[in-house]
């Protein structure tokens, strides 16, 4: 989905640790997943061959101080399905083996994006998990084609979000125009460049590529864990392979009847309610912040903010899209809250534009990385399914939804124009419907922005006995590693043994969401970057979110 396609790597490295136990236990007469039953005795229970068999991977030792017994690795594979034998392409690959006798099979694990690197995430996963459950598995990380270290990796137009970039929302046919000719430039440029590889960059390849590791690395089934897109990129997976499918978790839901164009319509107006919600939390906390207690006059000042900065950008960089890619964030997760609120407390109160400024270095600039993964998901995205082609038809639905939700609409609306003027032609989205596969766990927030609770039930009815817990009240994108014990418990005994909650209309289960983020107040003094210090700190849950939901 939108906004998750901009990497950084190196950010994925953060917080592992164990889960805090004390969720509750799965529903009694919960069956397991995969046909293993609870209790059975330790032994290869995923279906793999010997652990040895890993095809034409060969893995070398790449321990981190918090990760040493990860290891990285490479797979070929071909860059077009249809010739097998044709021109190959190199995939890059992470994996903390398993430890344990009993030994369950790779998991994979995928960030979303698309566009986003997994490398990391591998490392994540291991250590989020109980180390009694991460050690019956081997748990993969990779870049999908395309994206990060993998070869041929796409960077279509360097420094495409350099700043300060036209203002989104345009207010007059010659700012219209400086925004479209920067999309079609960056779609001019992706085809000059890489126009035979944009055809072979999309979720069916990425699919068909899952298979030949799975196959590498000898199991005759695989788990797996996909955030966002990656739940998208996981149904495919199961639609296609059906009988390679041992467990499937989706934790936080593409809505797989709307790829990709209603889908980012729709989210224009979960973005606006999130940032409703972020100033009614500030006005909460008029103490701290000193912006109001009327929710809607601080929303009115932020507003205010952004028109001060298009006619004179924070620090020079921090002009109106920059800024909106910044407190985009919030609607993303909201442990950013505090600091957003610091920056733009700092600036309205104080005139002090180096909070700000922090924060988009923090949150909002796109480094060569970020380059990458926004050309993977443009090239995955437009070649994916059909876009309007017409411009006109593009303009008259970003009028209409920023008339009523004006906070990120033409900005999501840019972010994927380029699709309108794409070199590669695009395809027939799959049917994902599935009733042939084990049931499967699907984790959501009831509130989440990036992928709407409807993406989660839809997603819910077309897998067939698959189990949906709900975050009640949540909104947070990634709803497990980030501070939830009732809904890491699902996931835990799911991966543990299989248990799943019993089936029921609507959610099958129901967690209570954690409270909202405690305000700290703005710091003074130091430098920008250590005043904006929530932004590169915090938890595992902050990790995991840059991990899944970078931006732009």
């Amino acid at each position: 989905m939108r906004r998750h396609a901009a990497a950084a790597v190196a950010l994925a490295t953060a917080a592992a640790g164990l889960l805090v136990p004390g969720a509750p236990p799965a529903a009694a007469g919960a069956a397991p997943a995969g046909g293993a039953p609870a209790g059975a005795p330790s032994q290869d229970r995923s279906g793999a061959a010997a652990p040895a068999g890993t095809g034409g991977i060969s893995w070398r030792e790449c321990g981190t101080d918090k990760h040493p017994t990860l290891q990285c690795g490479t797979l070929r594979v071909p860059l077009d399905h249809a010739r097998p034998d044709g021109e190959r392409i190199t995939l890059a690959l992470s994996r903390v083996p398993h430890t344990a006798k009993t030994f369950q099979g790779p998991l994979l694990v995928n960030p979303g994006g698309p566009g986003g690197s997994g490398l990391n995430l591998a490392g994540f996963v291991a250590g989020a998990l109980p180390e009694e459950v991460a050690a019956q598995y081997d748990v993969v990380g990779f870049d999908p084609r395309g994206v990060g270290r993998s070869e041929p990796s796409l960077d279509c137009a360097p420094r495409h979000f350099a700043p300060v970039r036209p203002d989104p929302v345009p207010r007059n046919r010659a700012e219209e125009t400086a925004n479209l000719q920067r999309v079609r430039s960056f779609a001019a440029a992706c085809g000059a460049k890489h126009g035979r590889t944009l055809r072979h960059v999309d979720t069916v390849s990425t699919a068909r590529d899952m298979d030949l590791l799975r196959a590498a690395l000898g199991a005759e089934r695989v788990n797996y864990l996909g955030y966002s897109y990656g739940t998208y990129l996981g149904a495919v997976y199961a639609r296609l392979f059906p009988e390679r499918v041992r467990r499937l978790v989706f934790d936080s839901v593409v809505d797989p009847e709307a790829v990709w164009y209603d889908a980012n319509l729709e989210q224009n107006h979960a973005f606006d309610a999130r940032h409703k919600a972020f100033a009614a939390w500030v006005a909460e906390h008029d103490a701290v912040y000193r912006l109001g207690t009327d929710p809607a006059r601080v929303e009115a000042r932020w507003y205010e903010m952004r028109e001060a900065v298009r006619a004179r950008p924070a620090g020079g960089r921090v002009g109106p899209g920059e800024l909106e890619d910044t407190f985009a964030h919030g609607g993303y997760y909201d442990g950013h809250w505090p600091d957003l609120a610091a920056g733009f407390a700092a600036w309205a109160n104080e005139g002090d534009e180096g909070p700000l400024v922090g924060l988009y270095d923090s949150l909002g600039a796109v480094d060569a990385a970020g380059d990458n993964g926004f050309s993977v998901y443009a090239a995955v995205g437009c070649r994916d399914a059909r876009w309007p082609r017409s411009w006109s038809a593009w303009r008259a639905d970003a009028r209409k939804a920023h008339a009523k939700s004006p906070f990120l609409t033409w900005n999501n609306t840019w972010y994927n124009a380029q699709c309108a003027f794409w070199p590669a032609p695009s395809l027939t989205p799959p049917d994902v419907e599935n009733h042939r596969i084990p049931p499967a766990l699907l984790l959501q927030a009831g509130e989440d922005a990036a992928t709407p609770y409807r993406g989660a039930a839809a997603m819910h009815r077309l897998l067939g006995r698959s189990r949906l817990v709900v975050e009640d009240g949540g909104a947070n994108h990634g709803v497990s590693f980030s501070g939830n014990a009732c809904m890491d418990r699902y996931l835990v005994d799911y991966l543990a043994d299989g248990r799943l909650p019993r089936a029921k209309a609507g959610p099958d289960a129901v967690c209570d969401a954690p409270p909202p983020p405690a305000p700290r107040r703005p710091r003074k003094g130091g430098s920008t970057r250590e005043r904006a210090d929530g932004a590169v700190t915090g938890g595992r849950g902050a990790a995991l979110h840059r991990m899944i939901a970078p931006r732009p």
